[in-house]
């Protein structure tokens, strides 16, 4: 039985509608990102032995665990900073607190010195005449007293000086008898006024020359009455003791028994203790605190209950182009001798009153280059508050705060370290 064309058109038509609406719904299916051939085309594929198109259903965990929660990375602005201890763990802290108070502290710039001998009060020791020593009577570091003796020295120079003095006085005495037997004659007739007047200008050389070996008697250290008593040879003496010129300490001694020596042998050094200089360097950014005339105190850790008072008594004005110091000098007491040259010490100069707000040393804690305190919440027992501040220089067992703190509040003063470990530890598990 045979079919009219029309009848073949309609199904044939039918057919190809279907196919085409297929092969869009298969393309539009094949640019889905969640089929399987999407995901294997943009490199997503895990090894799933799946089906290879993954539903919305079984995406969702996977796209959670990979895509935190950004506000989970960022703490609570009240968070941050805050340690918060159980009342067990403060107790095994030992946490103790105290309040910030207002108050002065008072100040000063301090440097360290060396201990040096007055300079004004230092003596070499010297012979006054040239010769031999024959005898030494004083030890390094004897304490002496004015005038003491020191060294004996065998000396013919000083022989010869006294030797001098004699036949000087002697022609004087000698030419003053002349001198009258002449004005006699002269007053008689029987020698002439011009004799006399000749006579009489030579008794000025003899005046002179006498006068002169006594002054050089006295420039070799012999005293004036012993001057007197030199009558002849029988009275010249061959030996002089070297005497200590001022009251002191004996740091140097070159002087032994048979050493030659003349005015310029240094035979002893004798240094007056009792006030002492220290010198320490001033540094350039610090010259405006401290000027000459400032009071002083110098301590050491050599004796820690000794404070010695002073004044700043000089300042170079020249500055070290090395260091940018200058070198300042203060003069202090040492009546029992206890500073020793070249000992270490510390200067405290250019004192300066400040007033501020003022916590135990205890309380501070430094974190990297930041001082902070730990603040206790007295609504919230067991809460602490690090806070940040900027201190100034200790004034004894007090730190002065300058900023960061109140009066009143009230800081951790011991377990302050537990608080820092804790604190530190959650910085750490925040980030």
């Amino acid at each position: 039985m045979s079919e009219s064309p029309g009848g073949l058109r309609w199904p044939l038509l039918l057919v190809g509608g279907v196919a085409l609406v297929a092969i869009g719904l298969a393309a539009g299916y094949g640019l889905r990102p969640d089929s399987g051939l999407g995901a294997r085309a943009s490199g997503l594929g895990t090894g799933d032995s799946g089906s290879g198109a993954w539903t919305n259903e079984s995406r969702a965990p996977i796209a959670e665990s990979r895509v935190p929660d950004p506000e989970s990375r960022i703490p609570s602005p009240e968070s941050d900073g805050v340690v918060t201890l159980t009342p067990e763990m403060v107790a095994r802290a030992g946490i103790k607190t105290s309040r910030a108070d207002a108050g002065t502290a008072t100040t000063s710039l301090r440097m360290p010195g060396v201990v040096q001998p007055n300079a004004y009060k230092e003596v070499a020791v010297t012979s006054l005449v040239s010769g031999r020593v024959l005898q030494v009577r004083a030890e390094l570091g004897q304490r002496v007293t004015t005038g003491e003796a020191l060294a004996t020295v065998y000396s013919p120079e000083l022989a010869d000086a006294q030797t001098a003095f004699i036949v000087a006085r002697a022609d004087q005495v000698a030419h003053a008898q002349r001198q009258t037997r002449t004005q006699r004659l002269t007053a008689i007739g029987a020698v002439s006024r011009e004799e006399l007047e000749l006579l009489e200008a030579e008794r000025a050389m003899h005046d002179s020359a006498v006068e002169t070996a006594r002054a050089r008697l006295v420039l070799l250290g012999i005293p004036e009455e012993r001057t007197q008593r030199l009558a002849g040879p029988q009275d010249v003496v061959t030996t002089i003791d070297v005497r200590a010129p001022l009251a002191g300490v004996i740091t140097l001694r070159t002087a032994n028994p048979g050493l030659n020596i003349d005015p310029a042998t240094p035979l002893f050094t004798v240094v007056d203790l009792s006030t002492v200089w220290v010198i320490a360097d001033l540094y350039e950014r610090d010259f405006a605190k401290v000027r000459a005339g400032s009071p002083a105190t110098v301590t050491t850790a050599a004796y820690p209950g000794l404070t010695l008072q002073g004044r700043v008594n000089y300042i170079d004005p020249q500055v070290q182009p090395e260091t940018r110091t200058a070198k300042l000098r203060v003069e202090v007491p040492n009546p029992a001798g206890q500073l020793r040259f070249g000992m270490y010490v510390d200067v405290n100069a250019g004192e300066s009153v400040r007033e501020g707000v003022f916590v135990p040393k205890g309380a501070i804690q430094v974190v990297g280059a930041q001082a902070v305190v730990y603040l206790a919440s007295q609504d919230q027992p067991g809460r602490f508050l690090e806070r940040k501040v900027t201190v100034g220089a200790p004034d004894g067992d007090r730190v002065p705060v300058l900023t960061g703190l109140e009066a009143g509040d009230l800081v951790v003063t011991e377990g302050v370290f537990f608080l820092r470990a804790e604190a530190e530890r959650m910085r750490g598990s925040r980030q």
